[in-house]
Parts: structure tokens; sequence; C-alpha cells
């Protein structure tokens, strides 16, 4: 049974930074693309950045230069760092296993704010 369990949310001032980490098991992890994704309040979920198990990155534009994706293989688990955080990064952050039709964390709550 695959489980994904993400840590390191928080509430973080404008500016400031947050990793986020999430640790899979019951899965062969580095054959697998790794995602995070967000839900806002009142908005759809969204692909923030993936890594593929051939390790290259994607990001949407509007973290592009501030967050960066990072998987380790040997403790089958992804992170994202964040930098520069914006109040409109305040979201619930999931961390995803294989895509829209894999599998998803418990989520994480970021909140920035002053």
């Amino acid at each position: 049974q695959v489980q994904l369990v993400e840590s390191g949310g928080g509430l973080v001032q404008p500016g400031g930074s947050l990793r986020l980490s999430c640790a899979a098991s019951g899965t062969i992890f580095r054959i697998y693309a790794m995602g995070w994704y967000r839900q806002a309040p009142g908005k759809q979920r969204e692909l923030v950045a993936d890594i593929s198990s051939g390790f290259r990155t994607n990001y949407a534009d509007s973290v592009k230069g501030r967050f960066t994706i990072s998987r380790d293989n040997a403790k089958s688990t992804v992170y994202l760092q964040m930098n520069s955080l914006k109040p409109e990064d305040t979201a619930v952050y999931y961390c995803n296993l294989n895509g829209w039709v894999g599998y998803w964390g418990q989520g994480t709550q970021v909140t920035v704010s002053s």
C-alpha cells in the first residue's frame, strides 16, 4: 500500500522560506515521477513542481526562480524548497506520486502572512 507523508508546512512571513518533505513507502520510489501540488481556498488544485525519475524538473511559472524540487531516492523522499514566499503562496500543499491518476499525501498547510 502506497503512503505519502508530508511534513514541513507552517506559518511564515512574506519573504521567508520553508522546506517541505514527503516520504514515500510501499512502492519502488525511484521509478516514478513525483510532484508537489497546491490548493488555495476556493481554487482548483494546481501543479507547483514535478521531478521525473530521471531528475528532470518542471515548475509553474508563478514559482520559477523561488522554489526548488529535489528527490533522494535512497530515502524515498521528495523535497520542495520554497524561498521568497509570498502571501499568494498560501495553500495546502500535496505530495503526489505518478501524476493525477497516482497517489496523494494528506496535505500540509503553508500560510504566508505578516
